[in-house]
């Protein structure tokens, strides 16, 4: 499906992961309208035979897919990304920082996304938003079908009013919560690994996520998921408590994206 302007009413807009983490990151949205359906993967940070058996499990094949997001260029985002624009002539939209980043790199079609500056695809108009993130020029995003909104924000480490403004009205948020805090100060993790990961330009604490939570619209939110979670420096109960404790919740409520298996579909409406 080209580039293009939204179409018709959505009848269904709905998200799920393709696993979350440094292992590897591919979220999938789609939105179904009367007349057709669209569907855009937010990077791919896995194999190309990875990522087919993974989109497969989901009910998806990946020449079914409409566009893919690439957020930044590290490469558990980035992954097979020209390959699989390469093979199936998928449109690949990144920053023109990301296509320096990864050496201006050829594919059949490349769309240069920047901030605020929106992009549609079939059922769906995608707003890209800058992050801070040692990354060339990292752009997270949010997706909305005219009506509902989703929120993606990971590989960020740290809030900033720009970001907020983004997230503050979205129905379903996915975000990151990379690390406890005295998890990662207790880990064998070499100072400097350390110290990038706990920065500013790093990832996001637990309780910076939960910061963030707490600055958005509770009662709009249909779906929470915390995503990205260290290995290593958070656990799912940690990451799961300090975000219910935001909603007034219990932490069975919020859903944790698996790094390796993601998380099934949620459906926004």
């Amino acid at each position: 499906m080209p580039l293009g302007r939204p179409g018709g009413h959505c009848l269904v807009m709905r998200f799920c992961s393709l696993g979350s983490g440094s292992t590897g990151n591919a979220t999938l949205i789609e939105a179904r309208g009367s007349t057709r359906t669209t569907r855009v993967l937010v990077d791919c940070g896995f194999s190309l035979r990875e990522l087919e058996a993974r989109a497969l499990r989901a009910g998806v094949a990946l020449p079914d897919i409409d566009a893919v997001f690439v957020t930044h260029e590290h490469g558990d985002h980035v992954g097979c990304a020209l390959g699989l624009a390469r093979r199936f002539g998928v449109p690949l939209l990144m920053s023109r920082g990301t296509h320096r980043a990864l050496g201006e790199p050829e594919a059949p079609q490349i769309v240069f996304a920047r901030d605020g500056a929106a992009i549609a695809v079939g059922e769906l108009e995608l707003w890209p938003y800058t992050v801070p993130h040692d990354a060339r020029e990292p752009l997270q995003l949010t997706l909305s079908d005219g009506a509902l909104r989703l929120g993606l924000l990971t590989d960020a480490g740290a809030s900033t009013p720009h970001l907020l403004r983004q997230l503050r009205e979205c129905h379903a948020l996915l975000l990151e919560c990379n690390h406890d805090r005295a998890l990662l100060a207790a880990s064998s993790y070499p100072a400097p690994l350390k110290a990038r990961i706990g920065g500013r330009l790093g990832h996001l604490a637990n309780d910076v996520a939960a910061d963030i939570l707490a600055a958005c619209d509770p009662g709009r939110l249909r779906h929470l998921v915390a995503a990205h979670l260290s290995e290593r420096n958070n656990t799912p109960l940690l990451a799961a408590s300090v975000l219910a404790a935001v909603l007034g919740t219990r932490p069975d409520d919020i859903v944790v994206a698996d790094p390796l298996a993601g998380f099934a579909w949620l459906d926004l409406g």
